[in-house]
């Protein structure tokens, strides 16, 4: 009753803010104004949202209500981190300038030029951060005003978690603004069929490579009530469906992920990842194999990278998308900063950002450099994971002989240079990451050990990606290979370096 209380009470302070501003003055707010303004509601924002993700929401309609609040509050903050690091760095660059000129007295200097050229891009691009701060004020007021109902419905919502929570640990715990996906998979996994209803049902999910896929699969079947609902979960990964072995019995499974003895039915959840692509005739031996074994009630959820799988579902798939960039930098901001306010840390503020953006919403970027960038708060440390970032960009699509493929979704081999080593020698990962049980022994190596550490290999060798924070805490480690390019790509590589700088 409290806490509807409180939220009811923001909800009218919220709607009462907008009448107030839309009968005051009719003149725009200046920048202070505005960023002030935003900063208030922001705050707003974030009690909602979080009071909403730690609650149980079933409702299709309050899902897509709280996802636009969601959204909107994170256009906000990057509307106000992007603004905020623009003025740190143009004061940066102000305090160079000032140095400079006092070393080049004439007034014929082509650096001034530039700098005059620089200055005057800089304006324009702040009247259109300008801009984008005034239009996340009005569209995060709407959002808000809209979200009254939410506010209301959240009281009749029962809670996730019995302790208090901040946000740090909140995107630790679960699936940072998959609400909606998670909540259409719950569905499908615990809704009764029909007597008539075709079994075992089929949820197709489809994806990108590291779009989160398998987090959001892991994160179900480590909910208590599928885990009361299923007697069995049980795993398959690509190689367990080719042709030559088929999946006769449910012994052959790779991984049985739950076993709940205290259930008679026989009622199986099984789970089918894909990484490559699998034709018709094989799935429908592999379904004909699961129907036979499977009892009523059970369920199939299959994932893949290709929309070929969604003809294999008995119900509509599920399309998983990146981020788009405003909701990424508060998930990457959140992680790598924690409980530290980024106000108090401009320039790594602005090497974050732009650390995001070379990202491009790969989410092992965000989990392995959030991880790597905590553990050194030092700007220099931070440059130099930038650049090894822009280095890895910059050389794979030389490699592979085009410019136009995500380096971060690619599945050939990809080089990677170690930080301050200016050799040849590259770490060269030969596939795509491995998953592995946590009670196996994986790699003692890590990624960050060998490109930002002092530590040598040679050969072939396992590296240790990251560790799942979901249970179980799968282990993710890559297979890797010390090489040295050739003379050719390398002066090659240097060339089109000297072109692109």
């Amino acid at each position: 009753m409290f806490v509807s209380a409180i939220l009811s009470d923001l909800a009218s302070r919220s709607i009462s803010f907008l009448i107030d501003k839309s009968w005051g003055s009719s003149t725009a707010p200046t920048v202070e104004e505005a960023m002030n303004s935003l900063q208030r509601l922001l705050l707003r924002a974030q009690v909602v949202v979080e009071e909403a993700e730690g609650r149980f929401i079933t409702s299709q309609t309050m899902l897509q209500l709280l996802n636009r609040l969601r959204e909107e509050m994170c256009r906000g903050h990057h509307a106000l981190d992007t603004f905020r690091c623009r003025a740190h760095t143009d004061k940066d660059n102000k305090r160079h300038q000032a140095v400079s000129s006092s070393s080049t007295p004439s007034r014929f200097n082509p650096a001034k030029r530039v700098r005059f050229h620089t200055i005057h891009s800089g304006s324009s691009s702040r009247f259109s951060e300008q801009k984008q701060i005034n239009e996340a004020l009005r569209c995060l007021e709407i959002a808000i005003k809209n979200a009254s109902e939410l506010v209301v419905f959240l009281s009749c919502c029962p809670r996730l978690y019995r302790q208090p929570y901040n946000m740090y640990l909140l995107l630790d715990k679960c699936m940072f603004g998959r609400q909606m996906e998670m909540e259409r998979i719950m569905n499908f996994l615990l809704q009764e069929e029909a007597p008539v209803a075709e079994y075992p049902c089929v949820l197709p999910i489809i994806g990108p490579g590291r779009v989160g896929k398998t987090t959001m699969i892991e994160h179900a079947c480590n909910d208590d009530r599928v885990r009361n609902h299923f007697s069995k979960i049980v795993s398959f990964s690509q190689d367990s469906i080719k042709d030559e072995k088929r999946i006769a019995t449910l012994s052959d499974c790779d991984v049985i992920k739950h076993h709940n003895r205290a259930i008679e039915e026989e009622r199986i959840l099984v789970v089918i990842e894909l990484t490559g692509e699998i034709d018709e005739g094989t799935w429908m031996e592999l379904y004909s194999d699961c129907k036979h074994h499977l009892g009523i009630g059970s369920k199939i959820i299959i994932s893949s990278r290709y929309n070929m799988i969604a003809k294999f579902g008995t119900t509509q798939a599920l399309t998983v998308q990146f981020f788009v960039e405003e909701m990424y930098w508060y998930f990457f901001k959140v992680r790598t900063f924690g409980s530290t306010n980024t106000d108090d840390h401009p320039k790594l503020a602005s090497i974050a950002m732009e650390i995001a953006r070379e990202f491009s919403g790969c989410f092992f970027g965000a989990h392995v450099f959030s991880l790597l960038l905590k553990s050194n708060f030092s700007a220099h440390f931070w440059s130099m994971a930038l650049a090894y970032i822009k280095e890895y960009k910059r050389m794979n699509p030389f490699v592979f002989g085009s410019h136009d493929i995500d380096p971060w979704q690619v599945h050939q081999p990809v080089y990677m240079r170690r930080v301050n080593k200016f050799s040849s020698e590259y770490l060269v990962v030969l596939d795509d990451y491995q998953t592995c049980s946590p009670q196996s022994e994986g790699p003692t190596l890590s990624f960050q050990d060998y490109s930002f550490g002092r530590i040598r290999a040679r050969g072939k060798f396992k590296v240790l990606l990251m560790r799942s924070h979901l249970p179980p805490h799968y282990i993710y480690m890559l297979t890797c290979e010390v090489r040295r390019l050739q003379q050719g790509m390398v002066s090659r590589k240097k060339r089109v370096h000297e072109i692109t700088s």
